[in-house]
């Protein structure tokens, strides 16, 4: 086979250069986007309210003088990932670089309710990002996930035994399901409607449970999941607390709700959490009793279904599914009919009937 060089053109090989250049280099965009969250730069311009130069941001962020040059050159790039806006702003005869917020970086502002923030902040840290450099390891050995390779032990009972992780894991989790719960009873109101009781598996703090019910007076929620998680948590006239676990019992409902839950998990364990699921609607006598899932129906034109489907193998024995896989699991779990609905940008309705 003849080399390269003698094949392909100068032109040919600079751009297969710059292509693997990019992707050996674009873990920056994660760490610069890190670091733009934890000096709490979107928070800084929201405060000042109008477009801010690089020596305001500075002074704003108690950045060391010596260091304002590095700040320019973080914003340049956030800037170039779309994060921040520059704005020219023109004073009699000087023009002065200036940023703003893009609804990207809104959604970065820890007051904000809406907030990823813990999100953002989660899946930056080397918690997450070390178990990828054990991947090549664990092709080769026997161990459930490169989490496990490097930990000894699994995400779950990691958690219990690190408070940071699972603090940080809880509050993720809470600032997704605040964000999926105001699009959820905005725009797909219709899956809960009739519905008078409901279980949210898994579901921490019970953010998707809170809105739901906020949105539909008449409707009950339990919100359940392991002790430590929800131990201390206090509930209300419409959403209560309890320490359980799913793959031994479900409270009995209308219906079943799990959010982001499949995905951890490996195909023999999906059907246990999905026969409970069946088990605890079965004597409920509402004609529409289902399951809904929120989860990524896979598309392999999508990029984020594919990096998804990688963080679930690094971190936990789970997988991003496609329809086809999805209906395989409800079929032996005993369920008849499903229903698909595009709804929540890379994440999908699926609710799914016995």
């Amino acid at each position: 086979m003849a080399s390269l060089d003698a094949v392909d053109s100068s032109q040919d090989l600079l751009d297969a250069q710059a292509h693997v250049w990019n992707h050996i280099l674009s873990y920056i965009n994660s760490m610069a986007l890190r670091a733009a969250v934890e000096l709490q730069i979107p928070d800084a311009i929201h405060k000042h309210g109008k477009p801010i130069t690089i020596s305001q941001l500075a002074e704003a962020l108690c950045i060391n003088t010596a260091k304002t040059n590095g700040l320019y050159r973080l914003m340049r790039i956030l800037v170039h990932s779309n994060f921040f806006d520059k704005v020219i702003i023109s004073e009699q005869e000087e023009r002065e670089e200036t940023y703003s917020l893009t609804r990207a970086s809104r959604l970065l502002i820890r007051d904000e309710p809406l907030s990823l923030v813990p999100f953002a902040l989660i899946h930056t840290d080397p918690l997450h990002i070390v178990p990828f450099h054990h991947m090549s390891e664990w092709f080769r050995d026997e161990c459930p996930s490169p989490f496990f390779t490097k930990n000894g032990m699994d995400l779950w009972t990691f958690a219990v035994e690190d408070e940071k992780l699972n603090q940080g894991f809880n509050e993720a989790m809470a600032s997704d399901a605040r964000f999926v719960g105001s699009i959820l009873v905005r725009e797909c109101k219709h899956v809960f409607e009739g519905l008078k009781t409901m279980v949210d598996v898994a579901g921490g703090t019970g953010e998707v449970a809170k809105a739901v019910a906020g949105a539909f007076p008449g409707l009950k929620c339990v919100v359940l999941d392991q002790p430590h998680v929800v131990s201390g948590l206090e509930g209300s006239e419409n959403v209560r607390f309890v320490g359980g676990d799913m793959f031994e019992f479900i409270p009995p409902a209308d219906a079943v709700f799990l959010k982001w839950i499949l995905h951890d998990w490996g195909y023999e364990d999906c059907v246990k959490i999905l026969r409970k699921c069946k088990e605890a609607i079965a004597e409920s006598k509402f004609n529409g009793k289902k399951v809904i899932i929120v989860d990524m129906v896979v598309d392999e034109e999508k990029q984020a279904h594919l990096f998804m489907d990688l963080l679930m193998m690094a971190m936990c024995p789970g997988k991003e599914r496609s329809e086809k896989e999805l209906g395989k699991l409800f079929a032996a779990a005993g369920f008849k009919n499903y229903k698909i609905t595009p709804a929540l940008g890379v994440r999908s309705i699926i609710e799914v009937f016995p």
